[in-house]
């Protein structure tokens, strides 16, 4: 297996466990991310905002979880994984959204992470 899809098994074993600031720790400090629910532009984040960011969204969905579907090694530093966030909101309803990303990885660490989703499900 190769390293960029074992720092991967790692990231989505971490998200799934809610071990937000292990998986913070993944990233470079400043790492650059894509994320609809923001906007278009790409922006940075310290590995205490990442961390806040998805103890956040784990309050909204308590059983918040991730299934990769498939991954795709691109060049040498790039890996792309296609997986579908679930989640149960405290007045029951279901959150469930297939998703994209880009992850760009070195010296075992993420510095990309550009996601893409269909974002007018909201």
């Amino acid at each position: 297996m190769d390293k960029r899809e074992l720092t991967v098994k790692k990231y989505f074993e971490l998200f799934n466990n809610h071990e937000w600031q292990k998986m913070a720790d993944m990233y470079v400090d400043g790492a650059e991310f894509k994320d609809p629910a923001v906007g278009t532009e790409i922006f940075t984040m310290t590995k205490p905002e990442i961390a806040e960011k998805y103890s956040e969204l784990n309050e909204i969905f308590p059983d918040l979880k991730n299934s990769v579907i498939q991954t795709y090694l691109s060049g040498d530093k790039h890996i792309v994984v296609e997986f579908v966030t679930t989640g149960t909101a405290p007045d029951d309803s279901k959150m469930e959204l297939p998703i994209c990303t880009i992850f760009a990885i070195e010296s075992d660490k993420i510095t990309k992470d550009f996601s893409y989703f269909d974002n007018s499900q909201g």
